[in-house]
């Protein structure tokens, strides 16, 4: 009985100390792909920094109608150059009439 009680005492230590190396090395592992995770949210945080400057300087005003000057061929609007368009269909403004035979 004390020979079946040591083996099984032994076979429980056996087991339990490879439970402890598995458990350590997956320990080991997880924290380490953690620290990857970590070094990758760092750099993502930079490109994030970089680019966001980036749009907020593209996105000036300046810089905006420089485009919109020499790519777009853009200019600025003046009473020369502006031409009213009305829309025959559009409802008419608020206390006028509508002209005879276009619908509101």
């Amino acid at each position: 009985m004390n020979g079946k009680l040591m083996a099984v005492l032994v076979a429980a230590l056996v087991a339990s100390s490879l439970l402890l190396v598995n458990t350590s090395y997956e320990s080991r592992r997880v924290f380490a792909e953690l620290d990857r995770a970590r070094a990758e949210q760092r750099k993502l945080d930079a490109d994030y920094k970089r680019l966001d400057a980036e749009a907020q300087a593209q996105a000036t005003h300046l810089r905006v109608e420089k485009v919109a000057r020499e790519k777009l061929r853009m200019r600025t609007a003046s009473p020369a150059v502006t031409e009213r368009v009305e829309d025959p269909l559009a409802a008419p403004p608020e206390g006028t009439t509508a002209v005879a035979g276009v619908r509101p």
